[in-house]
Formats: C-alpha cells, structure tokens, sequence
C-alpha cells in the first residue's frame, strides 16, 4: 500500500517536472537537431559520420539543459499567468518546489556550459550568451510588445546556430530556411498571445493584443503571413529541394485556410486549434528534411 502510495507520488512528480521542462518540445528540439545536422549543415554524405560524432551530441546535450533551464526560468516568471490561462497544467507543476525549480535552473545550465567546453571554447562562448539571452528575457523583455515577440523567437531557433557554427556552414539556403522557420515561430507567437489575453491583461503584460487589441494583432500576423509565404515561394524558386519542395507548395494553402479561421472567430477555442497547427506545420517541415536530398 505505502509502495503503490509513493510510486504515484513518484510519478505525479515526474509528469510534474516534465511539464516544467516541456518534455515533447525537448524531444522534437534533439530530433531536429539531429535531422538537420545529417540533411542540412553537414556536407557529408555519409550519415553515420555524423551520427558518429561525439561534438555534435555534445552540442544537442548543451542545447537540451540550456533550453530545459530555460523552461523552468519561464515557468517560474509566468506561473501567476498560466495559472489564469492554464490552471490544470499549473496544478500539476507546483508539486516541484520553487527551490527544486532553482537548483535544476543552476544545474542545468552548469551542464550545458561543461558540454559546450568540452566542443570548443568557441562554443562555450555561444552557450554563455545564449543563457545570458534567456535571462534577459525572462526577467527584463517578456512583458514588452514586438521586441519580446522578436526576442524569444530568436532564443527558439539559435541553438540550430551551434550546429551551423560547428559545421561553418553559413550559405545563402541555410539563412532562408532559418528565415522561414523563424516567421512561422513569430505567428504561433502571436497566436500564443491570443490565446492567452486573459491572463495576459489580468497579470498587466504589455503583450500585442493587450496594447493594440485582437484584430490588430491579426492583421500583424497576417503581415508576418505574407512574408513567410514569399519566402517559401523563393525557397521554391531558388533551390533544389526535390521532394521537399511539395512541403513548401502546401504551406501557401495552408495559411489561407489558417487566416480563414484567425478572422471568422475569436474564441480561445480557435486560437488554441491554429496554435496546434502551427505546431503540426513545423513537425511536417522537419519530417520533409529528410526528403531533402532525394
């Protein structure tokens, strides 16, 4: 009886702390990582080679602690938020102590820097200015409208610059597929934003709808929209992506749909389904680099 009590407390715990620490975002982020190291930044043809290479997992292991640091820096600074917006999933994550919270922050990030030394000095450096990135914006840009946008979507795909920086591949394809990934990031953003505006106004964020209201906040995101739309059609043009390519041509439908939604309703409800499919459009995007080369 007492064993089966504490194999639940057990596991309620480790739910607990895998919500903190967004565990399925943590498994997509080495996934992809991985996925585009062997398509994408390496030249090498040979996947093994990279599979094989110690850096590279050394550069997702610093990634994952830096990036799960920074979920619990977020989770402790939006707890009174998410509490309004998401009451079940808070609940659930106050079982891990406000002091456990800091001492796996702390933790955490000591583990990202010693596997980032141990690739280079160079990467050291890299992962330093990325914590220190996280921090100032938990503490200081969160609240703040655009640049609090721009900021944490930025924090979201550098850590795909590691690896880039590891291979010094820096080509013109790279920085448009990053582009692209980076305004799609910037929509769910904003719709993250609508979603949360209830306890976005309670707790005085100066987020986007709050400041200019919901059908600004649409017509911003579909700004954002078009640009991301023109970027794929010159990802299209532009480079041969074999099979690929048919990711790409969807997305121009895709959106059409998705503005049809975002301006017939305004209901938390909707928002939450363009938010999953923004997510589901990303996971489509990494499962077709794959395709790449083909």
């Amino acid at each position: 009886m007492i064993f089966s009590f504490l194999n639940k407390r057990f596991l309620f715990k480790l739910l607990s702390l895998i919500s903190v620490v967004r565990g399925y975002n943590i498994v997509f982020i080495v996934f992809a990582q991985l996925t585009s190291s062997i398509f994408i930044f390496s030249e090498n043809k040979n996947h093994y080679s990279v599979l094989l290479d110690f850096n590279i997992w050394l550069i997702i292991l610093s990634s994952v602690c830096s990036i799960s640091a920074g979920y619990i820096l977020n989770n402790v600074y939006d707890s009174n938020k998410d509490l309004i917006n998401r009451p079940l999933k808070t609940i659930l994550e106050k079982e891990i102590s406000g002091r456990t919270k800091l001492n796996g922050y702390i933790f955490l990030n000591i583990l990202s820097l010693f596997f980032s030394f141990m690739v280079s000095l160079k990467t050291l450096l890299f992962f330093s200015l990325y914590i220190l990135g996280i921090l100032f914006y938990s503490i200081r840009i969160n609240r703040y409208p655009f640049i609090g946008n721009f900021l944490s979507v930025a924090l979201s795909i550098t850590p795909f610059f590691a690896i880039t920086m590891y291979y010094k591949n820096f080509s013109s394809e790279i920085l448009t597929h990053a582009s692209f990934l980076f305004f799609v990031i910037l929509i769910r953003e904003l719709i993250k934003n609508l979603e949360s505006l209830v306890g976005d106004l309670t707790m005085k964020y100066n987020t986007i709808p709050v400041k200019y209201g919901e059908k600004m906040t649409k017509i911003y995101i579909t700004f954002y929209i078009v640009i991301t739309c023109l970027i794929s059609f010159l990802i299209i043009t532009n480079y041969g992506l074999s099979i690929m390519t048919c990711f790409y041509i969807l997305v121009h439908p895709f959106f059409i749909f998705f503005m049809y939604i975002l301006f017939k309703f305004n209901s938390k409800k909707y928002y939450l389904l363009l938010h999953n499919a923004l997510k589901i459009l990303i996971i489509v995007g990494l499962f077709s680099i794959i395709l790449h080369k083909l």
